[in-house]
């Protein structure tokens, strides 16, 4: 008995590199989604003890100010902002940064020498997401303060190898000594102890905050979400920027052009302007983008933020206690 109290404040020990780093209580990260990561949902998760993030990759410069500023006015906890380096103003959205005064940058979808020293320079603590140890490694040398490594079982993903998270933490692990935050098909404590054991130091998850009441999804979006069944998703557009589609009209047309080798002007054709605009923020369920990660099967209703972080952190508990038991 004594060793199994031990071990479990051990293991509770194990993720302060996250909170330490970031000034948080729990080593629990939301994802800074497209379309649903306004200033509600990351100030409820900051609030409720975790880092929320802002999804700079749907605003525009004036309107990510405007969040920023909300979110300053709804917490007093640290946020972030999350920035896929595709963005085409760039760097309009990093001097807003900047002169907002945000703390912590989340990069994705580039190169992270591009902007990693600009921003520490600031005083801003910098993470970038990877889909493998190689980019682990490189995002290391261009001194990032920790890394995210989401595996393909995630809704909105940056690699093309298909890694499970699964077999990605380790991996990545076994190359950095970076605190390492664990990404993709993560939605409960049960999980949160799995990547734990792997390697991580915490976690980042998106879908099960894409679905919560503070999200700024659209209702419909939401309820086609939590009804989703095992294999409902799938890993598409991997030509353009890979992507885990719903089944839906869009997607069938998606798959098809794929199927027939389709370019990738054909597939920027089809795609167009605001595709995941319509589906997530506008509940477009037939032509919209219904991007949302493999986990979305096991999320059940829609709750608000504070209920599921408490369900995280209690079945994060009962599984310590319970593989302590053995």
């Amino acid at each position: 008995m004594f060793l199994g109290v031990v071990l479990f404040i051990a293991k509770m020990n194990d993720m302060n590199k996250i909170t330490s780093l970031f000034g948080i209580e729990y080593p629990i990260i939301q994802a800074g989604m497209v379309w649903c990561s306004g200033w509600r949902l990351a100030s409820a998760v900051s609030n409720a003890g975790g880092l929320g993030l802002l999804g700079a990759g749907s605003m525009y410069p004036d309107v990510l100010r405007e969040h920023i500023r909300k979110c300053k006015e709804a917490t007093s906890k640290p946020f972030g902002v999350n920035v896929p380096l595709m963005y085409p103003q760039l760097e309009e959205i990093m001097n807003i940064i900047a002169e907002e005064k945000v703390p912590i940058v989340f990069t994705s979808a580039g190169n992270p020498k591009l902007w990693t020293s600009w921003l520490k320079e600031r005083g801003i603590k910098v993470v970038h997401v990877v889909s493998s140890s190689k980019f682990a490694k490189k995002s290391e040398e261009a001194g990032v303060d920790a890394i995210v490594a989401e595996g393909f079982e995630a809704g909105g993903h940056n690699g093309r190898e298909e890694t499970t998270t699964l077999c990605l933490i380790p991996q990545v692990r076994a190359v950095t000594e970076l605190p390492l935050i664990a990404a993709g098909g993560i939605a409960t404590g049960e999980a949160i102890l799995a990547m734990q054991t792997l390697g991580a130091d915490g976690v980042q998850i998106g879908t099960r905050f894409a679905l919560t009441q503070e999200s700024s999804a659209h209702d419909k979006f939401k309820e086609m979400c939590v009804n989703l069944k095992e294999g409902d998703t799938k890993l598409h557009l991997k030509q353009i920027a890979p992507t885990r589609l719903a089944k839906n009209d869009f997607r069938d047309r998606v798959e098809e052009l794929e199927n027939q080798g389709a370019s990738v002007e054909e597939l920027r054709e089809l795609l167009g302007r605001g595709r995941a605009k319509k589906g997530i923020f506008e509940g477009e369920l037939d032509e919209g983008e219904i991007e949302i990660g493999q986990i979305a099967s096991l999320c059940g209703e829609s709750k608000s933020v504070e209920e599921v972080m408490k369900d995280l952190i209690s079945s994060h508990t009962a599984a310590l206690k319970k593989n302590y038991a053995w």
